[in-house]
């Protein structure tokens, strides 16, 4: 019986050592190549990352099939991968001195789609931050990996072609690359969205807005409610109020002129300008955000300049409402 046909048996150090000295090669005439290393054994470590090969290794049409790519993107087969909207290219080390050239298309987001997803963000998402980490609630990542309703494609949605001989239109250089585009978004969740083609600030847009809404709306509200006291009267017209003025008059017989020591000028200690409402704004503001928030973030939400939200910061700051619990981050007193 001959073995001539089996192919050679290679270690996996000397298949990511030939991978390493073809990335160099590479790099002398593509010094914008981008090769998919991973970091330990999983591929993929954060939320999005997760989340797309999850979404691929469901569906029937790849889940006997992708599982091939795996070693290949271990042993840092993908030497170059590039995303654009709604395109994926990289280049796959294979059996030859030349690797093959992998291009994958996604289609766009359908609007109607993209439209209800956006609706469910503005109740559910705080902030791009939040986006991008995937710490958001669970019932928005469910949202977001419904089958054929979500923010990931279905196979009918994705298009497949790599130059290898293999017949097999999910070829293990194709599987490669899709297991390489998760551990690319472990490094830049916002490649998701360019590759679906959704501009993440407007869907972050879209959930501040609703959000600056509700709070705008409980502001007024508030305001309407409250009678000002003494004390803030004093600190909104920058003024400290004399609470000691007696109104009566003492008689004893007949009236006597006494002349009047004159009185020292009163003292008036001004205290910073902050207009009322733009600063029970900010306060609604840092009190909706469970962690901290920064003043870029107050300035987007609230619509005010950075040169008002400042001494609206220290004047709340003095009274011992918020927190300045680390440079340009804040957040509310007792949290």
């Amino acid at each position: 019986m001959s073995y001539e046909r089996w192919p050679k048996y290679v270690s996996v150090a000397e298949k990511k050592a030939r991978a390493e000295k073809k990335i160099k090669q590479l790099r002398k005439k593509n010094p914008d190549l981008k090769p998919v290393i991973l970091a330990g054994k999983p591929l993929s470590t954060t939320w999005w990352g997760k989340a797309w090969n999850k979404n691929l290794e469901r569906y029937a049409d790849y889940a006997n099939r992708i599982g091939r790519g795996k070693s290949y993107v271990r042993h840092m087969a993908v030497l170059d991968l590039h995303i654009s909207k709604g395109h994926i290219k990289a280049l796959v080390h294979g059996s030859t001195s030349q690797p093959y050239k992998v291009e994958i298309s996604i289609a766009p987001l359908k609007k109607g789609l993209l439209n209800n997803i956006k609706k469910e963000s503005a109740k559910q998402l705080s902030s791009l931050q939040d986006l991008l980490a995937g710490k958001f609630p669970k019932g928005l990542q469910d949202i977001f990996m419904v089958e054929n309703k979500g923010l990931f494609p279905n196979p009918k949605e994705i298009k497949l072609s790599c130059d290898c001989p293999d017949w097999a239109v999910m070829c293990k250089h194709v599987a490669a690359t899709l297991y390489g585009v998760g551990a690319r978004l472990d490094e830049d969740p916002a490649l998701f969205f360019t590759l679906r083609g959704v501009g993440v600030e407007d869907l972050v847009q879209q959930a501040v807005q609703a959000k600056t809404k509700r709070i705008l709306a409980a502001t007024t509200t508030a305001a309407k409610s409250n009678v000002i006291a003494d004390d803030d009267l004093g600190n909104l017209f920058g003024i400290t109020m004399d609470s000691n003025i007696s109104f009566s008059s003492k008689k004893k017989g007949r009236k006597q002129q006494v002349k009047k020591k004159p009185k020292p000028a009163k003292k008036i200690t001004r205290a910073p300008s902050v207009p009322s409402p733009d600063s029970d704004l900010i306060l609604a503001i840092i009190k909706e955000y469970a962690t901290n928030i920064s003043v870029k973030d107050l300035a987007e939400i609230s619509g005010l300049s950075t040169a008002k939200i400042y001494p609206i910061l220290r004047h709340l700051k003095q009274e011992k409402r918020v927190l300045n619990p680390c440079r340009g981050q804040y957040c509310l007193s007792g949290r």
